[in-house]
């Protein structure tokens, strides 16, 4: 049986950008990613600088990962961003770039973006945290 996933904006709650705060999963497996990073198959940094090209290469692993538990983004169930910034500007062309990317729907599930002061890698800019509903 397939994971029937339910998205819920409740009415006394405020308004999102495409996101919803409540998803519901009624039954089946799940899977949780490792935060996905900016780093290419050898493991190397891609975009030093970058939020954008950074972003582009965590899509990139982020399907590579849901490709390899048979997922696509619409099986995300629940979704961190991580930026390292306290720009506001940054963190929404991160949220921008990712929403409008080949992840994008995975973003329409309960989601929170956060700035931070580091991530694990230098010049680190971006990681993605995902869980999934898995099909069967």
């Amino acid at each position: 049986m397939t994971a029937k996933i339910t998205h819920i904006n409740p009415e006394q709650l405020h308004d999102t950008p495409g996101y919803h705060h409540i998803t519901v999963v009624e039954v089946g497996r799940t899977a949780y990613l490792a935060g996905q990073c900016p780093l290419d198959r050898s493991g190397s940094l891609v975009g030093s600088g970058s939020v954008e090209v950074q972003v582009d290469q965590v899509v990139v692993n982020a399907l590579a990962a849901l490709a390899a538990v048979s997922a696509q983004p619409h099986h995300v169930v629940r979704s961190v961003i991580y930026v390292r910034s306290d720009d506001r500007d940054v963190l929404g062309t991160a949220w921008h770039r990712l929403t409008t990317s080949a992840l994008g729907s995975a973003f329409a599930s309960a989601s929170t973006l956060l700035g931070v002061a580091q991530l694990g890698f230098a010049g680190q800019l971006v990681e993605v945290d995902l869980t999934v509903a898995l099909p069967d």
